[in-house]
């Protein structure tokens, strides 16, 4: 890709950011479930889904032996019910690749985690917080998950 298209890929993507980024709450959450569901399904959602097994289905288990990575992070706030989990840095490969720059994009990271947490532990209600976020600023990516 030369540096024309690659700006012009660049402002496509700053601009879509932008309009998603006035969109009602609802409608962005259903634009970015997709593509978020996508990033995770395969070696993501393998793995963690190997450690909630292998921790006898206990998300604290789980957080207990695998609460820290070079990627992930996971701290138990309340046992069994309210966790903080998040990335160290930036994981997104749009990112990394320059089309997106805007803390809306974040809501993606949001989605991936809500769907891990709806195929581990199905039968509950699950909601996820956005705390801090790289794109915004922040030094790590923080989300607080609260299961009912």
């Amino acid at each position: 890709m030369n540096d024309y298209n690659l700006q012009q890929a660049q402002a496509f993507y700053r601009i879509l950011e932008e309009t998603i980024g006035k969109l009602p709450a609802d409608v962005r959450e259903r634009l970015y479930r997709p593509s978020a569901e996508n990033c995770v399904k395969d070696v993501v959602l393998t793995e963690l889904c190997r450690q909630f097994e292998e921790c006898g289905c206990d998300l604290d288990r789980q957080y207990a032996k695998y609460n820290r990575s070079e990627y992930f992070f996971a701290d138990i706030v309340e046992p069994g019910r309210v966790y903080e989990i998040g990335y160290p840095r930036c994981l997104c490969p749009q990112v990394d690749a320059g089309f997106v720059k805007a803390p809306t994009h974040c809501e993606c990271s949001r989605q991936s985690i809500l769907f891990v947490y709806r195929e581990l532990i199905p039968d509950r209600t699950v909601r996820v917080e956005t705390l801090r976020t790289v794109l915004a600023g922040d030094s790590e990516c923080r989300f607080r998950v609260t299961v009912e």
